[in-house]
């Protein structure tokens, strides 16, 4: 069952950098990601039932990151649904910094589960986007690192247990699931990945477009 919008809802977007989108610098705060093109788009679909859309990613964050600011961010503004991207940054290329710490899927899902408990209570509708990690070819900087294959099927061996944690939180908490590492695997079948990611985390334009089309399927 999909989520259904009223006139005057209010609807929090909020995770990482891919979420972030330069939101601070927006005039209307939501970036130029696919939270704006989601609004863009409902909006044209939808000039009857105005919404408003709001926007706290923050580039870099962890989900312990996200329970730091949670009430201030979340809680308190009291939004109808929250949108949650969130784990590429508790994946295993931090560990490419010497202060990086591979962060284990149970504590991963733990405190994840801890953000979305009083979401849940207060009757909050949930759109879970798990993270994803596009199969680019070549090598890329990241930091000062340089990151090939080797590192990537790490990265992959660290991320896809964390994917299963949100499927399944998604699946406990009655939340709509956007599967986005599906989603990008079957695109990067018929068009060459770097069309949807320059080095598999971050988005291009078609990417963001993507991701929003696949988010308002979710939502009536």
């Amino acid at each position: 069952m999909t989520i259904t919008l009223r006139p005057g809802s209010t609807v929090m977007f909020t995770g990482d950098s891919i979420t972030d989108c330069g939101r601070l610098v927006s005039e209307d705060g939501l970036g130029s990601g696919y939270p704006l093109r989601i609004a863009g788009e409902w909006g044209l679909r939808h000039p009857d039932r105005p919404v408003t859309w709001l926007n706290t990613g923050i580039g870099g964050h962890k989900v312990s990151d996200l329970a730091a600011r949670w009430h201030r961010d979340v809680l308190d503004v009291r939004p109808d649904v929250v949108s949650i991207l969130v784990g590429v940054n508790d994946m295993g290329w931090h560990t490419l910094d010497p202060q990086g710490r591979v962060i284990p899927v149970e504590e991963f899902a733990a405190g994840y589960d801890q953000l979305l408990a009083p979401l849940a209570a207060a009757g909050t509708e949930l759109v879970l986007i798990e993270p994803f990690l596009l199969p680019v070819r070549g090598v890329f900087e990241a930091g000062a690192a340089l990151v090939g294959e080797a590192e990537r099927k790490e990265w992959r061996t660290d991320l896809d247990p964390k994917i299963r944690a949100v499927r399944e939180l998604a699946r406990r908490y009655g939340a709509q699931l956007l599967a986005a590492d599906d989603l990008f695997a079957e695109l990067s079948t018929t068009t060459e990945p770097e069309h949807w990611s320059p080095e598999g985390v971050h988005l291009t334009p078609a990417g963001h477009a993507a991701l929003a089309e696949a988010w308002l399927r979710l939502v009536a």
